[in-house]
C-alpha cells in the first residue's frame, strides 16, 4: 500500500488548452490493461525534456535526443508499458523509430515530430506491431480531460496512478500545470525508472523550457531514492502550449516568472514525492535534511549516503531506532575532512545525536516513537556552513524483494 497518497480524482486535474490524450489497451505484454498512450500537442506548443544517465539507456530515449536536438515543433507523443526497449540494439532503434513513423502518417506529421517512450521489461523485442495498430484506438480516444486515464496507462509495478494540478495567476491571466507520472522502483537520481509529463498552457519563451526540465528535475526527481539504482529509459518532458494568452514568461526572477516556476515546482514535486510514496514494498517515507554544508553537493553526498544505505532502510521499516547506522553513512558519505565532533542528528523533534555522540538527554523511546512513524524527517547538521539540501527515500521491506524477484511472471 503507498504511505499517504491516494489514487487522483479526474475532475481535480486541470485540463491544458492544446494538449488531448488518449489511451488504449493494444496488448503490448499483457491482456485487458491500458498500456499505450498517445499525447496530441497543438502547433505552436514548445516541448523539453531530460533523461537518464545511464550510458546503457533505451532506444526511446535515443530518439528523443534525436527529435528534440532538430528544430521542428514536437506535436505528439507515444508511451507504452509492458515492454521498455532497452538492451535491444539497432533492432530496437528501428521498431521505436517504426512507432514514430507510424503515429506521424496517422496524424499527418513529421517522425521527427513524434517523441517515443517506452518502460517495462529490458531485453526483449517491442511488439510494435501490437501498438501500431492500437494507435487509431488511441487517437479516436483524445480528448482534454484523460490525465487520470494517462496517469494509469503508463503504469508498471506502480500499485496507484499519479497526477497533480496547480495554477497561478501570470500577466493577469489564470494558468494551469497538470503532470503525471509512473515509478515505484528502480529509482535512483539521474534519474529513475519513471516517466512523467507536465504541461502548462502558460506562455513561456520556447529558449527557456530546456534550462527549466532540468532545473524542475533538480529540485524534484532528482531528489528522490527507493532502490538505488538508475534505469535505462527515465524521462521527464515539460510541455508549455501557450493558450492561456498571457505575456509570454522571459524571466524567472520577474514575479509572473516566481508564481509560475512555483506552480511547476509543486507539481513535480509532488509527483516526485508520490512515487517514493508509492516505493515497491514502502510502508514509510522519509525526508532527509542535510544542513550547514559547505556546499549543496557535499549535503547531497550525505543525504544519498543516508537514503540508499540497506541497513538504514531496513532499520527503519523495522521501526528500530538503530540509529548509529546513520551516523555512519554519514561517515562514509565522502567529505574527507568532516569533523565528527560537529555532527547534529535529529529525528523529527527528538535530538539524537549531539557532537558526533548520544545525546545525554536522548531515550531510545522516543527514537522509536518517531521510528514507528508512516512519515518520518531525518536533520543532520554538518557545522561546516551555510548550504543545505533535502532528499526523500522510504524504507526497504520483505515486499521489495518479492516484487522484483516476481517481476517479470
Amino acid at each position: 500500500m503507498p504511505v499517504n497518497l491516494k489514487a487522483p480524482v479526474a475532475q481535480d486535474l486541470a485540463p491544458i488548452a492544446g494538449v488531448r490524450i488518449g489511451v488504449t489497451e493494444a496488448g503490448v505484454r499483457k491482456a485487458n490493461r491500458k498500456d499505450l498512450t498517445v499525447f496530441l500537442l497543438d502547433e505552436g506548443s514548445h516541448v523539453a525534456g531530460v533523461f537518464t544517465k545511464n550510458r546503457f539507456c533505451a532506444a526511446p530515449v535515443q530518439i528523443c535526443r534525436e527529435h528534440l536536438a532538430v528544430q521542428g515543433a514536437i506535436r505528439a507523443m507515444v508511451i507504452n508499458t509492458g515492454n521498455a526497449n532497452a538492451g535491444t540494439g539497432t533492432d530496437g532503434l528501428a521498431r521505436a523509430n517504426a512507432t514514430c513513423d507510424a503515429l506521424a502518417g496517422l496524424l499527418k506529421i513529421d517522425a521527427k515530430q513524434v517523441l517515443p517512450f517506452s518502460t517495462g521489461v529490458i531485453m526483449e523485442p517491442l511488439p510494435v506491431d501490437r501498438i501500431t495498430a492500437g494507435l487509431p484506438a488511441a487517437i479516436a480516444d483524445a480528448q482534454p480531460g484523460n490525465w487520470a486515464k494517462a496517469a494509469e496507462g503508463i503504469m508498471t509495478t506502480d500499485t496507484i496512478a499519479k497526477a497533480f494540478s496547480a495554477k497561478a495567476v501570470v500577466g493577469g491571466k489564470t494558468v494551469h500545470v497538470t503532470g503525471i507520472s509512473k515509478g515505484a522502483g528502480m529509482i535512483r537520481p539521474n534519474m529513475a525508472t519513471m516517466l512523467s509529463f507536465l504541461a502548462t498552457d502558460a506562455a513561456i519563451d520556447a529558449a527557456l523550457l530546456p534550462a527549466l526540465a532540468k532545473q524542475l528535475a533538480d529540485q524534484s526527481f532528482n531528489r528522490i531514492t527507493i532502490d538505488g539504482d538508475t534505469s535505462t529509459n527515465d524521462s521527464f518532458v515539460v510541455v508549455a502550449t501557450n493558450q492561456a494568452g498571457n505575456a509570454a514568461v522571459t524571466d524567472w526572477n520577474s514575479a509572473d516568472g516566481q508564481a509560475l516556476m512555483a506552480a511547476l515546482r509543486d507539481v513535480a514535486q509532488k509527483l516526485a514525492q508520490a512515487i517514493v510514496r508509492d516505493g515497491e514494498g514502502a510502508t514509510k517515507f522519509i525526508q532527509i535534511e542535510v544542513e550547514q554544508g559547505r556546499t549543496e553537493e557535499e549535503c547531497r553526498q550525505v543525504a544519498y549516503a543516508i537514503a540508499h544505505s540497506p541497513l538504514v532502510k531496513t532499520a527503519f521499516f523495522a521501526s528500530d531506532p538503530n540509529l548509529g547506522r546513520i551516523l555512519a553513512a554519514v561517515g562514509y558519505a565522502g567529505i574527507e575532512d568532516l569533523d565528527q565532533t560537529r555532527i547534529e542528528l535529529y529525528l523529527d523533534d527528538v535530538h539524537v545525536a549531539t557532537k558526533g555522540g548520544r545525546n545525554p538527554s536522548y531515550e531510545e523511546a522516543d527514537g522509536q516513537r518517531v521510528m514507528k512513524q508512516q512519515e518520518i524527517i531525518v536533520r543532520v547538521q554538518l557545522g561546516r556552513g551555510a548550504a543545505n539540501t533535502t532528499v526523500w527515500t522510504c524504507d526497504l521491506s520483505h515486499d521489495y524483494v518479492s516484487i522484483n524477484a516476481d517481476y517479470r511472471s
